[in-house]
């Protein structure tokens, strides 16, 4: 449903249902329903038509109001703090930034200060016994990474009104180790923690093929971590994309549907529900590429003929007990985006049907 802002209002499903359905949220024209144990109700985004209004010159008391609430949305607004994921760096998160600041209000939104040549860092973990029996533990090896993250935190609460909260926002890796920060730093101030693209969840064990590439850690993770919940207090927004689907390197892959999942809800909290009313991500005949894609999709989910955005799988990408979208048609990473083309998570037209959660 969209609201007289132009926003869509994010239905989030009553403890009592213990099923929700997961569905889908295109970059265009973007459709939304409601969980229920009912049939969902579609509404088309940008397709109900606007009675017209002649212009009038509005009253002193409706600019009051005009002002006020522009005032209220300024103060709920919280400073937000981006965590680079994986081999990236602090500017490829540059034009994100700004456009929190500039385009949608943000107080703050700081960026941890990581180049790429310091993820070699992390080669440290070799040295490890603990690496090459699969058990690495976050610390002492990402130690220079949350020390960045604390850093950028720092900054943001400088930007806070007495009492006041921030958001982080994770990209790929950032995401996990935003969970890692919080558990180890304090975060009692920390309100909002947004994903985008982060693979969540460990490996599956004992399927051929499939090494842990982070060699433990997630299973660290997945088990010393607080988890997701969606409360007043403390939010997880798990956002997912739908590039591209991968394939098994031989044999045929069984095409995608455009049907609806079916996902366990946690007692606190619900799923969000979203759909696309105009899916860029309509399966074709297999390629290379995606063949190539299915084994990076195998690594981190053991499954190779899933839906991903080119790097993480969208079912890793998703938390119990979090709020889960998806987006048809977002590539992975600013790096080798394309805003018009291939847009990431971050590109304007995607930031829109997410940066609510930043603002309220």
């Amino acid at each position: 449903m969209v609201n007289g802002a132009g926003k869509r209002d994010v239905h989030v499903a009553p403890p009592r249902y213990r099923r929700a359905a997961l569905l889908r949220s295109s970059s265009r024209g973007a459709r939304r329903a409601t969980a229920s144990h009912s049939t969902p109700t579609r509404h088309r985004h940008g397709g109900d038509m606007l009675p017209l209004i002649s212009p009038q010159r509005p009253g002193a008391a409706r600019l009051r109001a005009i002002a006020n609430a522009g005032a209220t949305a300024s103060a709920t607004a919280r400073p937000a703090v981006i965590l680079p994921g994986l081999g990236n760096n602090t500017g490829d998160y540059a034009r994100l930034a700004a456009g929190l600041r500039d385009d949608h209000g943000l107080p703050a939104a700081v960026v941890a200060r990581v180049t790429r040549p310091d993820w070699l860092r992390n080669a440290a973990g070799l040295a490890d016994a603990s690496y090459w029996r699969g058990t690495l533990r976050p610390r002492p090896v990402l130690d220079w990474y949350l020390k960045r993250v604390d850093d950028a935190v720092s900054e943001a609460r400088e930007q806070c009104a007495p009492g006041g909260k921030i958001s982080l926002i994770g990209h790929s890796a950032g995401g996990w180790l935003a969970r890692v920060y919080m558990a180890e730093f304090d975060a009692s101030d920390i309100s909002l923690l947004l994903t985008l693209g982060t693979p969540h969840l460990p490996p599956p064990k004992g399927v051929p093929g499939v090494i842990d590439q982070t060699r433990g850690l997630l299973n660290y993770v997945e088990k010393n971590c607080a988890p997701a919940v969606y409360t007043p207090e403390l939010r997880y927004v798990c956002i997912a994309g739908r590039y591209i689907q991968g394939a098994p390197l031989l044999g045929n892959s069984a095409a995608a549907s455009d049907e609806i999942l079916a996902v366990d809800t946690p007692s606190e909290g619900g799923e969000a529900v979203i759909m696309s009313s105009n899916d860029k991500s309509t399966p074709s005949s297999v390629t290379w590429r995606a063949r190539f894609v299915g084994q990076g999709y195998k690594q981190v989910c053991g499954r190779a003929d899933v839906w991903g955005d080119g790097v993480v799988p969208e079912m890793a990408a998703h938390l119990e007990g979090a709020l889960n979208i998806s987006f048809d048609g977002v590539y992975h990473s600013p790096v080798g985006s394309d805003d018009e083309q291939r847009p990431w998570y971050g590109s304007p037209a995607i930031l829109k049907q997410w940066v609510h959660h930043l603002l309220t």
